[in-house]
C-alpha cells in the first residue's frame, strides 16, 4: 500500500491515507509518456511561421543591372536568393504539427504518470480545499508546508472558481479537474494537491485503466 499524506489549508499534518498499490502501473508505460508528452507540447506549436519563396517575391521583372562591365556577379532577377529582399530557400511555411497518439496509449501514459507520482510521495490531499476563499493568501500556508514552494497542480473533484481565483496570482501553480487532467500536467508539476473528491476521481481512472 502507498500512503498519501493530507494536510489542512493552513499546511499543517492532518494525517495519512491509504492508496491500494495494485492500482499503480510502474512496470510499463515508460515509452507512452514520452510519446504522450512529445505529442502534446507538439500540438502547442501554432506552425505559422511562413517565408515566401523566389516566385512569390514581388518585383524581379527585369534584370537588376546589365549583364556586363559593372563587376559584378550576373543576376536575373532581385528575386533571387543571393540578393537581400529575394525569396528563401527551404524556408518555413505553415504547417500543423499535431501527432497522433492512439487512446489506450494516452491511458497508459496518464496510469504511468500518476502512478509515478503518488509512489514517490508526490501526490498530497488537502482537506477543505473545495471551500478555499478566492483569495491568494489562503493558499499561501498549504503551498510553503505541502508543497515545499515547488510548481503546485491543484487537482479538484469539480471545477472550484474559488481556488482559480487564489491560484491565478501565484507563479508555477495551475488548477485543472481530476477529469481533464493529462499526462504532461503530471509529469510537469512536482507536486499535486488535491482535494478527497479529486483523489476518487484519479483514484477512478486508475482502476478503469487498470481491467
Amino acid at each position: 500500500m502507498s500512503k498519501i499524506a493530507i494536510y489542512n489549508l493552513n499546511g499543517e499534518a492532518a494525517g495519512e491515507q491509504e492508496f491500494a498499490a495494485d492500482l499503480l502501473e510502474t512496470k510499463r508505460g515508460g515509452q507512452a509518456v514520452l510519446d504522450v508528452v512529445t505529442a502534446y507540447r507538439a500540438g502547442l506549436r501554432k506552425g505559422t511561421a511562413s517565408t515566401k519563396k523566389r516566385g512569390e517575391v514581388s518585383g524581379g521583372g527585369r534584370k537588376p543591372f546589365k549583364q556586363k562591365g559593372s563587376g559584378r556577379a550576373r543576376q536575373g532577377s532581385i528575386r533571387s536568393p543571393l540578393l537581400k529582399g529575394g525569396g528563401v530557400v527551404f524556408g518555413p511555411h505553415p504547417r500543423s504539427y499535431d501527432k497522433k497518439v492512439n487512446k489506450k496509449v494516452v491511458a497508459l501514459a496518464f496510469r504511468r504518470a500518476l502512478s509515478e507520482k503518488i509512489k514517490a510521495g508526490g501526490v498530497v490531499v488537502a482537506n477543505g480545499l473545495e471551500s478555499v476563499e478566492g483569495k491568494t493568501k489562503a493558499l499561501a500556508g498549504l503551498l510553503q508546508k505541502a508543497a515545499g514552494k515547488q510548481a503546485t497542480l491543484f487537482v479538484t473533484g469539480a471545477p472550484n472558481q474559488n481556488l482559480v481565483r487564489a491560484a491565478r496570482n501565484m507563479p508555477r501553480v495551475e488548477v485543472t479537474t481530476a477529469a481533464q487532467a493529462n499526462t504532461y500536467q503530471i509529469m510537469r508539476y512536482p507536486v499535486i494537491v488535491t482535494d478527497a473528491a479529486g483523489l476518487t476521481a484519479l483514484q477512478a481512472r486508475l482502476a478503469e485503466g487498470a481491467k
